[in-house]
């Protein structure tokens, strides 16, 4: 069975975006093994400098690294506004074509508010962008959840909406 990871910056608070993510994350458990991590975003001063908003870039994305690490035959997707975007059957085609010739463990990265550093941005096989809008973290994790259940379906020839 193929194994998920999630590795994302911040906790999500609100019970509802929590009840979403339960439901996905349940609905993935029949073609997946899912785990997700979440690590502690620093706190950012207000009217921080550059240099300060890329130090706490660089500590969010080392927390990130420390996790990639102990995973050293995963596949690594980082979330990024630069990366490929794909449509949902393409997606589905990229989750399958990993599965079958690179690997049975992929990890998806979101990286924290301020993005990630180039030391992260290089560590990775693959970028892929949802969308050039930007969207808060809690709800990306939804759109990748959801997104990932899609594709399974699509994988499996099943019927999505019903």
């Amino acid at each position: 069975m193929l194994n998920i990871k999630i590795i994302c910056v911040g906790k999500i608070r609100e019970k509802a975006t929590k009840d979403l993510l339960a439901e996905y994350e349940k609905r993935i458990s029949k073609y997946a093994k899912l785990e997700t991590i979440e690590l502690d975003d620093e706190k950012i001063p207000a009217n921080a400098s550059e240099a300060i908003e890329e130090q706490v870039k660089i500590t969010e994305s080392n927390k990130i690294i420390e996790k990639l690490n102990k995973y050293q035959n995963a596949h690594v997707c980082l979330l990024d506004l630069h990366g490929k975007e794909y449509t949902s059957e393409e997606y589905a085609k990229k989750i399958e074509d990993i599965s079958t010739y690179s690997s049975s463990t992929i990890i998806f990265v979101i990286g924290g508010s301020l993005g990630m550093s180039q030391e992260l941005l290089n560590y990775s096989q693959d970028k892929i962008c949802f969308s050039k809008m930007t969207f808060p973290h809690q709800l990306m994790r939804l759109f990748l959840l959801e997104q990932t259940f899609r594709a399974f379906k699509i994988i499996n020839n099943e019927v999505y909406h019903k």
